[in-house]
């Protein structure tokens, strides 16, 4: 290193005031955010679950989708970190009168919130409110885009089982077309250097999808073999507009995780699922409550993320020097 060259001063906060995708995220900002979600963590250990880093700051959830682990975990960490945190029931709102997502974010805006928390069903919709809000915007989930928080906590399990992102190889299973958790686990494993392969049925594999630096094909076993992390996918049957399979039994049978092809992946393999799980469907239940399972952890360590998101959207170490 050239000793007349200061070296590169740490993160402390995100460069944004919004998280909308992984796309937008450098890989010095995940580690940021991974790093920051051990910290969070410790925090959801102790007898009292609370810091005072977002007193004062208000928080509006805004999910249009059903959701249970997101909108709770989000709820939770918004109150560990002492925000005050406001969740708007879309079926009891004005949208129900005609009133458009524009007109619903702006009059919630008028109120001085800190951050929006937003998931919903068009992708771009979170993108919109950032160029018209004042207040941070946070991708919870938006149509078939992205799905940012959920790669995040996947990435942060990873390391967590693993100790490294880099080098390993990881095969996502499942309906790749509807998935915005895999569009968001993609660019981030990728951008960590992952060696990523993706697997589902030909009719379920995005046109082009090897373009984002991942290896696709339609042969499970393939795609599992010698693995170190197998992340399944759950079939978005809310979404399919179309025959795409003859039925979940065959799904099943060709596409399904069992323990005879849990077998074919590192004897220190790790099985993960965004949830919900449909058991029988895309998992076996004696995988999903099997010994490889992390997808409980993928649950609790989303609190601790999600902290770790909002604290630094807020500034990180900066808003707390101001304090």
């Amino acid at each position: 290193m050239d000793p007349t060259v200061a070296p590169a001063a740490p993160l402390t906060g995100l460069r944004h005031k919004d998280l909308l995708g992984i796309a937008g995220l450098t890989p010095e900002e995940v580690v940021l955010i991974l790093d920051t979600a051990e910290a969070m963590k410790e925090v959801g250990q102790r007898a009292i679950k609370k810091v005072p880093t977002l007193r004062g700051k208000t928080i509006v959830n805004l999910f249009f989708e059903a959701s249970t682990r997101t909108r709770t975990s989000f709820e939770i960490a918004e109150k560990r970190l002492s925000a005050d945190t406001l969740n708007v029931a879309i079926a009891t709102s004005s949208v129900t009168k005609g009133e458009t997502l524009v007109d619903t974010a702006m009059n919630i805006e008028a109120m001085a919130p800190s951050m929006i928390v937003l998931r919903h069903a068009s992708s771009g919709a979170c993108h919109l409110l950032a160029r018209i809000c004042r207040a941070g915007i946070v991708n919870a989930g938006d149509g078939l885009h992205e799905h940012p928080t959920q790669a995040l906590l996947d990435a942060f399990t990873i390391r967590e089982r693993k100790g490294r992102i880099a080098g390993l190889k990881v095969a996502i299973v499942g309906d790749l077309l509807h998935s915005r958790v895999l569009r968001s686990n993609v660019r981030l494993l990728t951008k960590l250097g992952a060696d990523v392969w993706v697997c589902g049925p030909r009719t379920l594999i995005p046109v082009g999808i090897e373009a984002l630096g991942v290896r696709a094909t339609t042969r499970v076993d393939e795609a599992v073999e010698g693995a170190d992390v197998v992340m399944m996918l759950r079939i978005q049957l809310e979404r399919m507009q179309g025959a795409f399979f003859p039925s979940l039994r065959e799904y099943f049978t060709t596409f399904g995780m069992t323990e005879a092809r849990v077998a074919r992946a590192k004897d220190d393999v790790i099985i993960m699922h965004p949830g919900p799980i449909n058991r029988g469907v895309e998992i076996a239940s004696e995988v999903a409550d099997g010994p490889f399972s992390v997808i409980l952890d993928q649950v609790a360590n989303g609190v601790a993320v999600r902290m770790a998101v909002l604290y630094l959207l807020a500034g990180g170490a900066e808003h707390e020097t101001a304090a």
